[in-house]
């Protein structure tokens, strides 16, 4: 089993940047894709992007293609989210999976393609 711990929320101002961690503990995560999604109160989770186990491929949301980026560092077992141009609708908080074997990430944009969450970190983006 892995555990994901998620870090580097806040609050920030419009137009800032951030950058989240996902901390992986319990067995190495070079093995598993990761992915990040978000929930919005009221709203369901939500895809933004997904990262293939080596880290060579990427996939993200329309929504915010662009603006974020996906990457990992399987030494460290962490994975990362920088968002960049933030602004009061990515207001959420945020949460990292993972999902062991997983080949193809292109289309994986649903909760139940990954069953390892982390506890999730608020971003919250004042105007």
């Amino acid at each position: 089993q892995v555990q994901l711990v998620e870090s580097g929320g806040g609050l920030v101002q419009a137009g800032d940047s951030l950058r989240l961690s996902c901390a992986a503990s319990g067995r190495t995560i070079s093995t598993y894709a990761m992915a990040w999604f978000r929930q919005a109160p009221g709203k369901e989770r939500e895809f933004l992007a997904a990262i293939s186990y080596g880290g060579a491929r990427t996939y993200y949301a329309d929504s915010v293609k662009g603006r974020f980026t996906i990457s990992r560092d399987n030494a460290k077992n962490t994975g990362y989210l920088q968002m960049n141009s933030l602004n009061p609708e990515d207001t959420a908080v945020y949460y990292c999976a993972a999902q062991p074997y997983l080949g193809a990430i292109v289309g994986r944009t649903q909760v139940a393609d990954y069953d390892y969450w982390g506890q999730g970190t608020q971003v919250t983006v004042s105007s």
